[in-house]
C-alpha cells in the first residue's frame, strides 16, 4: 500500500515521504480499514508516541495520522461489532501506524458506524476535534447551563467545536484568537471575542471553565479568571497554572464510540458543523504539510475521497 512515513525525527515534516509499506494484519480485536479520508495535526511529528511504541521502543519510519473514516475490509481474530463493508470512521491508537495510508490496523472499539448520509471527508475531521471538545468540556470540565466558558483557538479545528458544544449546552461562550478570527469565531457560536493581541483578556471578568489550547503566558492570565469551584482545562501538557480556588486539569483525547456516535448525530441533524480548511490528495500531502501558510481549520488528507 501507499503510506506518508516519516523517515528522520530531527527533520520533522521535512522528513515525509509517500512510500510503498506492506499492507496492515489485523491482530486480536482489530479491523482492517480501507481509509478513504484521514485527519492531521500538525504537531504530529514532535509527539513522543509518534517516536516509541508502548514498551518504549523505537519505531523506525512510523505512519503518521489518526484520525480516519473509510470501510472495513477484514476482521481479526475475535473482532465483534463491526462487519466487513461498514462505513465506519474513529481515532486511531497513539502509538501504532497510523491512518496517512490506504489502509490501517485499528482496534475495532475505536471505530463508530459512518452513516451513509455523512461524507467520509467529514467524518475524518470528527475524531480529535470533537472527541477533544466533548471530553474537555462535559468529562473534564463539569459543564453546566448557565455557565461561561471561556475557550482559547475558537477559531481553529477543536475550538470551533468547543464553542458549538458548550452553547448547545447551555453555556455562555466567550471565544479568543487574533483579530482576523474574530468573524468566523462568532459564526460558530461565540457570543463574544477577545482579539489576543489588542484586547484586554483581563476585562471580561470571571469565567466557570477555561479551554486552553495555547499554554503559556495566555494560559496563566486564563487562570487568574477562574471563579471559585470551576476548572481550567488544557490540553498542552501539564497546567504552568493553577486557579486560586478551582482545578486545573490536562488530559489526551481517548477514543470513545458512544461520543463518535454522538458527535456524528449533531452533524446529521444540523447541531455540529465541521471546521474543514484544507482537503488535499494523499500525493499532495507532504508538500501541504510543508508549507508556510498558517492553517485556517482542519487538515484533510484524500485517500480515496477527493
Amino acid at each position: 500500500m501507499r503510506a506518508i512515513v516519516v523517515a528522520d525525527e530531527s527533520a520533522g515534516t521535512g522528513g515525509m515521504t509517500l512510500a510503498e509499506r506492506p499492507d496492515p494484519v489485523p491482530a486480536i480485536n482489530d479491523v482492517v480499514v480501507e481509509i478513504h479520508a484521514s485527519g492531521y495535526v500538525p504537531t504530529e511529528v514532535t509527539w513522543s508516541s509518534t517516536w516509541t511504541d508502548r514498551t518504549n521502543r523505537n519505531r523506525k519510519q512510523p505512519i503518521p495520522g489518526h484520525e480516519l473514516a473509510g470501510v472495513v475490509t477484514a476482521l481479526g481474530y475475535g473482532t465483534t461489532g463491526l462487519s466487513v463493508g461498514q462505513r465506519v470512521f474513529g481515532l486511531a491508537d497513539w502509538h501504532r501506524d497510523g491512518t496517512l495510508a490506504e489502509y490501517v490496523a485499528i482496534e475495532a472499539r475505536n471505530l463508530a458506524p459512518l452513516p451513509g448520509d455523512v461524507d467520509f471527508t467529514v467524518g475524518a475531521s470528527l475524531p480529535i476535534s470533537g472527541l477533544t471538545a466533548w471530553q474537555g468540556l462535559f468529562q473534564h470540565g463539569r459543564l453546566e447551563a448557565g455557565q461561561t466558558v471561556l475557550a482559547h483557538g475558537a477559531a481553529g479545528a477543536v475550538g470551533t467545536m468547543v464553542t458549538q458544544l458548550a452553547r448547545e449546552f447551555g453555556a455562555y461562550v466567550i471565544g479568543t484568537g487574533r483579530a482576523a478570527d474574530r468573524e468566523k469565531a462568532l459564526d460558530y457560536g461565540a457570543h463574544a471575542f477577545v482579539d489576543l493581541d489588542n484586547d484586554s483578556l483581563e476585562d471580561i471578568g470571571g469565567v466557570d471553565l477555561v479551554f486552553d489550547v495555547i499554554g503559556g503566558d495566555i494560559q496563566k492570565r486564563s487562570a487568574a479568571l477562574v471563579r471559585p469551584g470551576g476548572t481550567l482545562v488544557t490540553v498542552v501538557g501539564p497546567p504552568e497554572a493553577r486557579p486560586a480556588d478551582g482545578l486545573a486539569i490536562d488530559f489526551v483525547v481517548e477514543a470513545d464510540r458512544g461520543q463518535l456516535i454522538e458527535i456524528v448525530q449533531r452533524v446529521r441533524d444540523g447541531r455540529l458543523r465541521t471546521n474543514i480548511g484544507t482537503v488535499v490528495p494523499i500525493d499532495d500531502a507532504v508538500a501541504t504539510f510543508n508549507s508556510t501558510e498558517r492553517t485556517k481549520g482542519k487538515i484533510i488528507i484524500g485517500i480515496r475521497s477527493y
